[in-house]
């Protein structure tokens, strides 16, 4: 049952959604607002989920009237999430370096958990027994589980897959595991998160035809499967559209999952080798296919001009370990495009990483930081990543505001520049 909802439902495909003003102002200080200006409560406040409430509901506020950018919010039990969003990847109940309360100052509402990694270790018994997994890394606000799909087909030495799940050898121990659509709900249900994803067939690019075609409809089985088997009526599961770089497979495989009535859809098996070009017109050719009252979701996919390419094409939600990993490799990401914090050149630099921001991007020198790395001080991979998942959050917000306000292309193409990346702003429908 799709428990999502949106104003648009009663409105024609080609009325105008209104667009609401918005200032600037929020993007400057660093806050998140709802729509109609008010302040978003912290993530310590929220409310505990109640039962009997619906999992969560999507609510469209506004189009941009020269791509298939929008703006709306996510609610969840546990809190609202404005979109377009970012989700900091908390790998195994950690986002790396951050505390749950440095993770909020960021601007961060929703997080990602892993579930390949918290099933190997500590084990989904362990987290529902301490109370799941919001309870065991001290986290409020909303979450999200992956299925552990991606992870068992990259980390894992695959033994044997078919049309009843995988067998594969845990890349800790070596571990003969087996991993199935309803094993997958089961775990997700235990740790217990506010979205779960279904499990899906993912395989390597490039790949005959044939093995994408199979696996592609093979995650359409297993997508039904997850809804048969999910159990817990406090979360909600999302859908994930296969297909590798064949159009019609993805556009086939987006109207079956559609069919099925899931609360939100995700793009999988992007970000694994192909072009940026080849992303751009697999998003192109599969987003008006998916139903516009649910929230769309890109899964793994975080340079910063991916992010805004993927608003540009109709996507909501975007994960990606990029910004705590280059953090942590002391590249930090600006309005002028990367900086790595080891070149020679910042050893006297007094300026800060992003002026303008809260610290630590607006206040902390770049000289200081390059010293941190160079002598191997812990606080340099901490307060770069730190900065880097605000900036993706800014980032965000920035892309709301515009969106609201009629001009995400002018923001859009500013960016570009500032980055020094071509523009790769969708052709007209």
């Amino acid at each position: 049952m799709n428990d999502s909802s949106s104003d648009s439902e009663s409105r024609s495909g080609d009325e105008p959604l209104p667009v609401a003003a918005s200032s600037a102002e929020d993007v400057a200080t660093g806050f998140q607002s709802s729509g109609d200006g008010a302040e978003l409560p912290p993530i310590s406040q929220l409310p505990h989920p109640k039962s009997g409430q619906r999992p969560i509901s999507y609510r469209l506020e506004a189009r941009d009237p020269h791509s298939q950018a929008r703006a709306g919010v996510l609610s969840t039990l546990r809190g609202p999430v404005e979109m377009p969003a970012f989700m900091p990847v908390g790998t195994a109940a950690t986002v790396k370096g951050l505390t749950p309360d440095a993770l909020e100052s960021t601007g961060s509402r929703i997080v990602l958990g892993n579930t390949y990694h918290l099933a190997l270790r500590p084990g989904e018994d362990v987290v529902r027994e301490l109370g799941g997994l919001h309870r065991f890394m001290g986290w409020n606000g909303p979450m999200l589980t992956d299925s552990g799909g991606f992870q068992m087909f990259s980390l894992a030495r695959l033994v044997k897959v078919n049309e009843r799940g995988a067998k594969f050898r845990s890349h800790i121990d070596g571990r003969l595991l087996e991993l199935s659509p309803e094993r997958a709900v089961e775990i997700q249900e235990a740790l217990g998160a506010d979205i779960a994803m279904v499990f899906d067939h993912v395989i390597g690019l490039p790949a005959p035809r044939a093995d994408v075609e199979e696996a592609c409809w093979r995650s359409v089985r297993w997508a039904e499967r997850c809804q048969h088997a999910a159990k817990r009526s406090d979360q909600t599961l999302f859908a994930i559209v296969q297909g590798g770089l064949e159009p019609e497979l993805r556009v086939e495989c987006a109207k079956a999952l559609a069919s099925l009535d899931f609360a939100g859809y995700a793009v999988g098996g992007l970000s694994v080798g192909e072009t940026a070009d080849e992303m751009h017109r697999i998003l192109e050719c599969t987003t008006p296919h998916l139903p516009e009252e649910s929230p769309r979701y890109l899964m793994g996919v975080g340079r910063p001009e991916d992010l805004l390419n993927g608003i540009a094409r109709g996507i909501d939600m975007f994960d990606c370990v990029m910004p705590t990993r280059n953090g942590r490799n002391a590249m930090a990401f600006t309005d002028q495009g990367p900086v790595k914090l080891r070149n020679a050149k910042f050893q006297r630099d007094p300026s800060p990483l992003q002026a303008g921001m809260p610290w630590p991007s607006g206040s902390v020198s770049r000289a200081y930081l390059r010293h941190l790395f160079a002598s191997g001080e812990m606080l340099g991979p901490i307060l770069v990543s730190w900065h880097n998942i605000a900036y993706y959050h800014r980032l965000m917000r920035e892309a709301r505001t515009a969106i609201l306000a009629g001009a995400f292309r002018e923001f859009y193409e500013d960016r570009m520049r500032g980055w020094g990346v071509p523009s790769a702003w969708p052709p007209a429908a």
